[in-house]
């Protein structure tokens, strides 16, 4: 990809910032620096939708928010009041972590409902999801498990991982996970991508959005 296809690229970024202790300040810079950029979206917790909405109204940038976040352990309830919660508050964009430990027990079927209450929820509404499968914690066999559950759920895009597990993204997980869902589904690589190289190799391998806290560091700006 050359200079001139970086615009293309910052549209494909999520600037992110999911860490604990992330500041009103810094989730303020966060909005300047994706409208100043454009960015495809900002991706943070769901407390702070309303502020990113309110930042960020009449921008092409989207608010996307991480639903049962980090561990994707909760009930598929929760999941649900947070995903009703934070479109409220004005997410276009829901990134959900499915329940791990039941697709490990081969619970596949909770799996796949407990992405489609998500689904249901937010598609009504205009608003995409996407299906972080935290890949660092599956071997193979499971994630084509998880990427074909969550294309069966309807969901809109397989995202690699959240940040905060055992790994991030890598070339062949994104290869794998494109190779699964076919060109019906977004894919997104999430996960330990700090430079343009990093971005493109993904994106070569067949990611269509990138997570990342250091968007502004990828497009060398």
């Amino acid at each position: 990809m050359t200079d001139a296809a970086q615009p293309d690229l910052a549209r494909m970024i999520d600037h992110t910032l999911l860490r604990p202790d992330a500041t009103t300040g810094e989730i303020e810079t966060l909005c300047r620096e994706a409208e100043r950029y454009g960015f495809a979206s900002v991706c943070v917790n769901s407390c702070h939708v309303s502020l990113c909405a309110t930042l960020l109204a009449g921008s092409p940038v989207k608010v996307c928010a991480t639903i049962g976040f980090p561990l994707g352990a909760m009930s598929t309830g929760a999941k649900v009041q947070e995903s009703r919660t934070a479109l409220d508050d004005g997410a276009r964009e829901l990134d959900m972590v499915i329940n791990i430990g039941m697709l490990k027990s081969g619970n596949l079927a909770y799996v796949e409902e407990d992405i489609r209450a998500v689904v249901q929820t937010a598609h009504p509404r205009g608003a995409l999801v996407k299906v972080i499968l935290e890949t660092g914690l599956l071997k193979d066999e499971e994630k084509i498990a998880a990427c074909t559950i969550a294309q069966r759920a309807g969901a809109d895009f397989v995202k690699t991982s959240t940040g905060f597990g055992h790994g991030g993204a890598s070339v062949a997980d994104v290869a794998l996970m494109r190779k699964t869902v076919g060109a019906s589904l977004g894919v997104k690589a999430s996960g330990g991508i700090r430079t343009r190289e990093d971005a493109l190799a993904m994106v070569a391998a067949g990611a269509t959005r990138i997570g990342a806290s250091a968007g502004v560091r990828i497009l060398g700006r």
